[in-house]
């Protein structure tokens, strides 16, 4: 199982604080938003979890999944997409 940050972007007003918490994995677009790397490598879990409790509006979230999980639902919704169109 892996562990993977996502984030709420309705919930994010780009506070930047979890960039500032976990610069390691967390970056800034230019409008002070996270740029979120998906899996998060076990020795900055820690981390990770304290940006989560951090989030002043909560919009950071940290699950667990297996390593591939997002691109098999990426291939599952392209299967899906091109199954339509004919």
């Amino acid at each position: 199982m892996t562990l993977r940050l996502t984030i709420d972007p309705i919930a994010c007003t780009g506070h930047g604080l979890c960039a500032d918490l976990l610069p390691e994995l967390i970056e800034l677009d230019e409008w002070g938003y996270p740029i979120l790397p998906g899996s998060v490598p076990a020795g900055l879990a820690a981390h990770a979890r304290r940006a989560v409790r951090a989030c002043p509006t909560l919009a950071l979230r940290l699950t667990r999944g297996r390593a591939d999980q997002g691109s098999s639902r990426r291939a599952d919704q392209d299967s899906s997409r091109k199954a339509s169109q004919h």
